[in-house]
């Protein structure tokens, strides 16, 4: 059985995921904030020996790298480099999982081989992070494959984020306040990001990079309407019209890559994730 390392071992994902791994008996190694600061070098030094990385370490809250966008180059790019420089040393192989980093599309649904735009700082160090996993299998023969997120979402999951936090107005009975009601979005639930992840730590041929989202969109508008109708409220849904800049106002993942490569497509519709994550 492999031995398997997590990074990011206590951040939302990867609590959804050692679970599983536990269950199927791979023989873990877990680092977090706690055992040392992912970009620093000596964090990993000490590391016993793992056949697979699934580098899950990272800062994620986009309005927070507008303001300070340091600890996202700090943790995204320069700590993938050091998951990289471990993996090159042990001869491992990694699953790195990454961001919609596809700006504002030119056409629906989003393949992999779509223009890139990091149209923020968090997608920049993302982008910069896959620039850096390409550049190490290439040059060093390392296996990495890498997992494009289109817009996870699931228990647990931070109040910062847009499903959560519509769940805990109505769980306040206020009225339900956003920015803006049209953007659309892809939502895939948390337990089918962790169907993929599994199913590509059995994937090995060289530099991948493959999408993961539901092949749907939603507008917030229609998120609310589903929590609406699951919890039976019919509260006053108020929107400041505030758009933010370069707002992307749709987004579809082509999820062919995965079907085909991974043998992986979704499970839960937004209607069934929506439904476990308030009932269960």
């Amino acid at each position: 059985m492999n031995k398997v390392l997590v990074s990011g071992s206590s951040g939302f994902i990867a609590k959804h995921l050692v679970p599983k791994l536990l269950e199927k008996k791979y023989e873990l190694t877990k680092i977090n904030s706690k055992s040392g600061d992912v970009s620093d070098e000596e964090t990993w030094r000490n590391i016993p020996k793992n056949d697979i990385v699934i580098h899950l370490a990272g800062v994620s809250y986009v309005p927070h790298s507008w303001d300070n966008p340091v600890p996202f180059f700090k943790t995204n790019l320069l700590g993938t480099i050091c998951a990289l420089k471990y993996c090159k040393k042990h001869s491992a192989r990694m699953v790195f999982l990454s961001s919609y980093l596809y700006g504002n599309p030119t056409k629906l649904p989003i393949n992999e081989d779509s223009k890139l735009y990091a149209n923020n700082p968090y997608a920049l160090s993302k982008k910069m992070a896959e620039e850096a996993c390409q550049f190490f299998a290439e040059s060093h023969q390392i296996d990495v494959t890498v997992l494009r997120l289109f817009n996870v979402y699931g228990p647990n999951q931070s109040t910062n984020f847009i499903i959560p936090s519509i769940i805990n107005q109505i769980d306040s009975n206020t009225i339900i306040k956003v920015a803006d009601l049209e953007p659309k979005r892809d939502y895939v639930y948390v337990k089918d990001v962790v169907r993929a992840i599994i199913k590509a730590m059995d994937y090995n041929n060289g530099f991948t990079t493959i999408n993961i989202g539901s092949g749907k969109s939603h507008s917030v508008r229609q998120l609310i309407n589903i929590i609406q109708n699951i919890k039976n409220t019919k509260l006053l849904v108020k929107s400041s019209g505030i758009r933010r800049k370069d707002e992307i106002m749709d987004t579809v993942a082509d999820i062919n890559m995965a079907k085909i490569l991974l043998k992986w497509e979704p499970r839960y519709s937004l209607q069934d994730g929506l439904f476990e994550i308030i009932h269960n």
